[in-house]
C-alpha cells in the first residue's frame, strides 16, 4: 500500500479514536451533574464538549509517555500504530454499546503493547515506563480517588448542617466541579490521541521527531469536543444512576476529588483513566453516606471490564495486525 495512504489512515483512525474517547468518556464528565439534576443532559454535554476541547489544547507530559515511554519509537511501524488504534476503537464501541464505562486510555495502551509484542517481541517495550506510568497508576488511582472522595464527603457531612446540604449554592459549585472534570479530561485524555497520531507520523517518516505538530493538537481538540457532544448515554446511565444514588453535594465531592487526581496525573505524565477516577470517586461518596447504598453487583461488572480492557484491546490489535500483514503480502 502506498505510504501516503497509510499516513492518511493513521490520522483518520487516530481522530476516530479521539472521537470515540469523547463520546465514551463523556459519561465521566456529565453523569454526576445529570444524575443530580443540576443540569439538563443537553446543557451538561454542550458545556463538557467545549471544555473538553479547551483542555485538549493544553499539552501535558502524558503525550511524551505515549510517544516515547511505552515502546521504542524507533521500532514502531505504520501497521503497528494502525492496529493499536483498531484494537482501541473496537473495544470502545463494544463497551459503549453494552453501557460499560471501561477505559479508553487503557484500551489504547493495551492495543499498543499487545501489537508491539506481536510485532517484534517484548524487547521493544519499555517495561519500566509501562510499570511506573501505567500499571501502578492504573491500580492505585481508583483507590486514591475513592479515598479522597470518601474523606471529602465525610468532612462535608460533618461541617455542613443537614438542612443546608441541599442548598442551591452546591448546585452552582457542582457546575464548577463538573467543568473542572471536563477540562482535566481533555488535558489528560486527548494527549493520548495526539501522541498516537504523532508516533504514527514519526514511524512514517512524515515528521523528523516525536514533537506533536500544532495541527494535530487542534484536530484532536476539535474531535474530542465533537465526540463529547454526541454523548455516551448508556454509560451515563451506569455511572450516574446505577452505582449509587447521588445528591448535589455528593456529585460536587465526587467531581472535585476525581479532577484533582486526573490533573495531578496529567502533570506527572501518567495516562490514567478518567473512567476509573469518576467511578472510584462516586463509589467513595456513596459509601461515605451508607455502605448499602452502593450497588456492588454493578461495581463487580465494572471491575471485570477494567481487568479485561488492556488484554482484550491488545488481542484485537494483534488480530488486526495479522490481518494487515496478510493483506500487505497479497
Amino acid at each position: 500500500m502506498d505510504p501516503l495512504y497509510l499516513i492518511l489512515a493513521i490520522v483518520i483512525l487516530g481522530l476516530l479514536f479521539d472521537y470515540t474517547n469523547g463520546f465514551h468518556d463523556s459519561a465521566n464528565v456529565v453523569s454526576t451533574v445529570i444524575a443530580t439534576k443540576t443540569l439538563k443532559p443537553v446543557v451538561a454535554i454542550t458545556i463538557a464538549a467545549c471544555l473538553n476541547a479547551i483542555g485538549a489544547t493544553q499539552t501535558s507530559r502524558v503525550a511524551q509517555t505515549i510517544t516515547n515511554g511505552l515502546i521504542d519509537p524507533m521500532e514502531s511501524s505504520q501497521l503497528l500504530i494502525l492496529s493499536a488504534l483498531v484494537g482501541a476503537i473496537v473495544w470502545n464501541f463494544v463497551t459503549a454499546r453494552l453501557g460499560i464505562p471501561s477505559s479508553s486510555s487503557y484500551a489504547l495502551i493495551g492495543g499498543l503493547i499487545g501489537v508491539a509484542l506481536f510485532h517484534k517481541g517484548p524487547h521493544i517495550i519499555i517495561w519500566k515506563g509501562v510499570v511506573m506510568k501505567v500499571i501502578i497508576p492504573m491500580v492505585a488511582s481508583p483507590f486514591i480517588g475513592f479515598f479522597i472522595a470518601y474523606t471529602f464527603m465525610k468532612l462535608l457531612y460533618r461541617t455542613i448542617p443537614k438542612k443546608n446540604q441541599s442548598s442551591k449554592i452546591f448546585r452552582y459549585m457542582q457546575i464548577g466541579s463538573s467543568s473542572l472534570v471536563a477540562l482535566s479530561h481533555g488535558f489528560n485524555d486527548a494527549q493520548k490521541s495526539m501522541a498516537i497520531i504523532t508516533l504514527g507520523l514519526f514511524a512514517s517518516k512524515a515528521i523528523p521527531t516525536t514533537a506533536i505538530p500544532l495541527w494535530v493538537i487542534l484536530s484532536c481538540a476539535l474531535m474530542m469536543g465533537l465526540g463529547t457532544s454526541w454523548g455516551g448515554y448508556r454509560i451515563i446511565q451506569t455511572v450516574g444512576f446505577k452505582i449509587t444514588p447521588l445528591a448535589t453535594l455528593q456529585g460536587f465531592a465526587a467531581e472535585t476529588s476525581a479532577s484533582i487526581v486526573i490533573l495531578t496525573a496529567g502533570f506527572l505524565g501518567m495516562p490514567i483513566s478518567s473512567t476509573h477516577m469518576i467511578v472510584g470517586s462516586v463509589t467513595g461518596v456513596g459509601i461515605a453516606k451508607r455502605f448499602k447504598d452502593v450497588q456492588w453487583v454493578i461495581a463487580d461488572k465494572l471491575i471485570m471490564a477494567w481487568i479485561l480492557t488492556m488484554p482484550a484491546a491488545g488481542l484485537i490489535a494483534a488480530i488486526a495486525y495479522k490481518i494487515g500483514l496478510l493483506l500487505y503480502r497479497m
